[in-house]
């Protein structure tokens, strides 16, 4: 199985390889559509700011490539956010795969939330095997609202969305790679998605 992670300067890249390797799985970094376009899952991580990394994405034409591909696409941590339609950080418009609205917590809590929280209300194959209530890790700010495509959610502050589905594209706003063996999991589970 061939698996893409798309090179565009959103930091992460690192630790997200290791946790793949640790699957079996070597992946290729890429910024070439070509490489990303062939690939059998796609990997769309990112730590960063919503606008750098759009204005990134659309210098090299990647926003139009994503938002094609047809095979299994995983957004994580600011991936999640730009596969999104608007971002109010920096007032940013996204990728648009997902109808959805990402907006700043209010500072009722600490801000960013950085640590562990847990998953609510998982639905669909990102989470087999997976208990509702299992903890994962995160570090935002920013978080996506509750819609449609909501397929977890984890309260901090508001309940937000903590994974997104649309056909091919899956996203989760916590780190898997850093979330121990239920993160581990739901890497596996997406490399499993036929």
């Amino acid at each position: 199985m061939s698996v893409v992670i798309v090179d565009y300067n959103a930091g992460n890249v690192q630790s997200v390889t290791y946790a793949l390797e640790r699957l079996g799985v070597s992946p290729v970094l890429s910024a070439n559509p070509e490489v990303i376009r062939s690939a059998d899952r796609v990997i769309f991580p990112g730590v960063g700011e919503a606008s750098t990394a759009m204005r990134f994405l659309k210098e090299r034409k990647l926003d139009e490539v994503i938002k094609d591909l047809k095979q299994p696409v995983f957004g994580v941590c600011l991936g999640l956010q730009l596969m999104c339609a608007h971002s109010e950080e920096n007032n940013t418009d996204c990728l648009g795969i997902f109808d959805v609205q990402v907006k700043k917590f209010e500072p009722t809590l600490k801000v960013p939330q950085m640590g562990w929280n847990n998953l609510e209300h998982t639905t669909g194959p990102l989470f087999k095997g997976i208990e509702t209530d299992s903890y994962v890790y995160y570090v935002h700010s920013y978080y996506a609202e509750t819609s449609p495509y909501t397929i977890a959610t984890t309260d901090y502050v508001n309940t937000f969305s903590a994974a997104l589905n649309k056909d091919n594209f899956y996203a989760l706003q916590a780190h898997p790679e850093k979330s121990g063996k239920v993160g581990e999991r739901i890497l596996q589970n997406f490399l499993d998605i036929k």
